[in-house]
């Protein structure tokens, strides 16, 4: 799917880039025919003729830079279309079912800043003990005993009061510091308890994508297992495993359904296509100067309908090729091919099936013979 996926990817950038070089063109020349006539807009009467000129050659090169990106465009599609079987006969089709095993991928646990404890608290420090201030001396020549006396009492008083809120705090430390402890305690309970159910949540998706990677494992075993005796499931199974890895063109999806009969180790094979109206119908763009006017060519009705039918022939022989290059063991030895167009009645309106038959058989030299191609 991968190799397959890579060749698409490959081609479509190669187109791609043709693509963007033309488109890049045509804006280019559409900036410079919108920056003439700017310019003609406000040049004085005697460059106006002269601007004007420029103005509608930068005009005609940028629609034709435009009809360029439109072709090809419609090349790269066109290229898609036509070459259906050729991107195919480069890739080995075989699956290797045991590159299919999974082993079940862990995303890392969510809550990892779970698992980091709580930081303890600073302890809360005893409070420094106060300290006696020590009494200046009076100033002046009267009253200095009397002053002394009044400046120790304060001094007494403010230091008692100091003690007193000293003794307070000291009293209450033991129950902030337990109060501390508490909330800590509290923190890391609510962390453990957070990290216990995140942990059993994240065990039990793992567990439950270790049992889906055994379960896939599982039915990969029975796929293999049933494959080697050639079972109707299994080998169904396996086609349809080869067909999902063709990678066809967003723009033209292709179904396949299988049914295998072991008796004659027959396959049906029913294949959807979009129908003939999904494939454009143009030739080429061209640009038509006296009109200024952007026209389509269209392909004749042979052309258009031989095209489709050699589509249609792709899809049914690149099915084909894939399931016989993927049977390695040749379970199969035969294929009948119903491909069926999902297309509007005309008639209706409404979305009709219309089947087309196709007999494929393998031969003995291992080659492919087509018959009774509807």
């Amino acid at each position: 799917m991968q190799r397959q996926a890579r060749l698409a990817e490959q081609r479509q950038r190669a187109a791609a880039r043709q693509q963007v070089a033309a488109v890049r063109r045509a804006e280019q020349a559409q900036r410079a025919a919108e920056r003439a006539q700017v310019a003609a807009a406000r040049s004085a009467q005697a460059d106006r003729k002269r601007l004007e000129r420029e103005a509608r050659a930068a005009h005609v090169e940028a629609m034709q830079a435009r009809v360029e990106s439109l072709n090809a465009e419609l090349a790269e599609h066109y290229a898609e279309l036509d070459g259906l079987l050729e991107a195919t006969l480069d890739v080995d089709d075989y699956v290797d079912l045991e590159a299919l095993r999974v082993t079940a991928q862990h995303p890392p646990f969510p809550r990892s800043d779970l698992r980091t404890p709580v930081p303890a608290p600073a302890p809360i420090p005893e409070p420094p003990l106060p300290v006696r201030r020590e009494v200046a001396p009076p100033k002046g020549p009267f009253g200095r005993k009397k002053k002394l006396a009044a400046a120790e009492a304060e001094v007494d008083r403010r230091y008692a009061a100091d003690y007193q809120a000293w003794q307070a705090a000291m009293d209450s430390l033991p129950a902030r510091q337990a109060a501390q402890a508490a909330e800590h305690a509290e923190l890391e309970r609510v962390r453990l308890q957070a990290l216990a159910k995140a942990t059993a949540q994240y065990e039990a998706e793992s567990a439950e994508r270790e049992r889906a990677a055994r379960e896939q494992n599982d039915e990969l075993d029975q796929l293999i297992a049933g494959l080697g005796y050639g079972t109707v499931e299994a080998v169904q199974e396996y086609v349809g495993i080869v067909l999902a890895n063709s990678v066809y063109p967003e723009h033209f999806p292709v179904g396949h359904e299988s049914e295998f009969e072991p008796a004659t180790a027959e396959l049906t094979l029913r294949v959807t296509m979009p129908g003939p109206e999904t494939v454009p119908t143009i030739k080429a763009y061209k640009y038509t100067k006296s009109t200024d006017e952007i026209g389509e060519t269209q392909l004749s009705q042979k052309a258009a309908k031989d095209r489709y039918a050699g589509i249609v022939h792709a899809v049914a022989l690149r099915s084909l090729h894939e399931v016989f290059e993927a049977d390695r063991r040749g379970l199969i030895r035969s294929i009948s091919l119903e491909l069926g167009t999902e297309t509007i009645s005309p008639a209706t309106g409404r979305e009709t099936y219309v089947p087309e038959r196709v007999k494929s058989i393998e031969t003995c030299s291992g080659r492919l013979s087509l018959a009774s191609f509807g």
